[in-house]
């Protein structure tokens, strides 16, 4: 048996079934997300004056990540553009750069947690607050690369005012630490709503990656047997990467540049 409006559309919606199933997931997902900036919102507005981070991403790095995943949305379109002009070729190349951006997202991504979670506040028994990124941990003694704060309040604003403090390679016996945490999601409130979106986020990305990954290899197949389907199925993938993009366009401005 057949299933019906695969490719024609509803007469009742005027949408064939997998267009009316992808946006009503899609306005699941924008529930999701709208609470979950929401919740950063209320969690900034609550902050102790002084104490909401400024200046700790990496705005560069974060910029090369969002023409990345634009670059993607342009290539998937492209991609389902090549179908439609009945180009299979065209449509392979064009996916291909999709997954490899896709990819290379997720790379960048992984590269700014491991920078997070290799950077230490270290709070020494006379009160001084070393901070700096890991260089060697022993059982003797801690060396960083970073510099002494007298205020922990000077580490939350990086781009106030004030000649930049120099990193020079820091030597801490495990004798005079009383705290050593690196910048996880248990860090600070900023961090943890900060992990949270980006690592939904970037859940959202590799599973559309997969299902890109299985278009492009075993799943065009389909391309021989029923194209007109297999043309929906790419624009269906279609709209939820313009979603996990979209989703990307806010989450730049508000975690890296606000």
């Amino acid at each position: 048996m057949d299933i019906p409006y695969t490719v024609e559309a509803r007469p009742d919606t005027g949408l064939y079934n997998a267009k009316v199933g992808i946006w009503l997931f899609l306005a699941s997902e924008v529930m999701l997300f709208g609470a979950l900036f929401s919740t950063y919102i209320l969690l900034r507005v609550g902050a102790p004056e002084g104490f909401w981070p400024h200046g700790w991403l990496n705005i560069p790095v974060g910029t090369v990540n969002t023409l990345v995943l634009i670059t993607s949305s342009i290539t998937t379109v492209m991609a389902w553009a090549s179908l439609k002009m009945n180009q299979f070729g065209r449509f392979k190349f064009f996916h291909a750069c999709t997954l490899c951006l896709a990819l290379t997202f997720v790379g960048i991504k992984s590269y700014e947690y491991h920078d997070k979670f290799m950077h230490y506040e270290i709070t020494l028994k006379d009160g001084r607050i070393a901070d700096g990124h890991l260089v060697k941990r022993t059982a003797d003694q801690v060396v960083i690369s970073g510099h002494y704060v007298e205020d922990r309040k000077e580490l939350f604003d990086l781009r106030a005012g004030g000649p930049p403090h120099e990193h020079t390679e820091i030597t801490i016996p495990q004798a005079q630490i009383k705290k050593m945490e690196n910048y996880g999601p248990w860090h600070t409130t900023y961090l943890a709503i900060y992990f949270t979106l980006t690592g939904l986020h970037a859940l959202h990305v590799i599973g559309g990656a997969i299902v890109i990954g299985f278009l492009w290899g075993p799943g065009s197949k389909l391309w021989k047997t029923d194209p007109d389907r297999f043309t929906n199925r790419i624009e269906i993938s279609g709209l939820f990467w313009h979603f996990v993009d979209l989703v990307w366009i806010f989450l730049f401005p508000v975690l890296y540049l606000l």
